[in-house]
């Protein structure tokens, strides 16, 4: 999968798993935060999102240093599920 399509594809998967129902892939900029400032994700999210990698992509976060490290915003993510996927 290209990464484009990757992007995509984790924008619709945040938004399911997050039941972010007034939020379309179109709102969620590649390089915006997911926290604070910028969608307004807060502490449980990370954990959905922890999940969301878990069962999509076989990956394992258990490092909360690591998680913060990953779940910046929508670039750092999938370049980490293209270094890092079982799935």
């Amino acid at each position: 999968m290209e990464t484009a399509q990757l992007k995509q594809q984790l924008k619709q998967q945040i938004i399911a798993f997050l039941n972010l129902t007034d939020i379309t892939p179109d709102d969620i900029k590649d390089d915006k935060p997911l926290f604070g400032e910028g969608l307004g994700l807060d502490s449980i999210d990370s954990l959905e999102l922890i999940v969301l990698l878990n069962r999509e992509y076989g990956i394992v976060i258990k490092d909360l240093k690591e998680g913060r490290k990953v779940l910046v915003d929508v670039n750092t993510m999938v370049d980490y599920i293209e270094k890092n996927r079982t799935k």
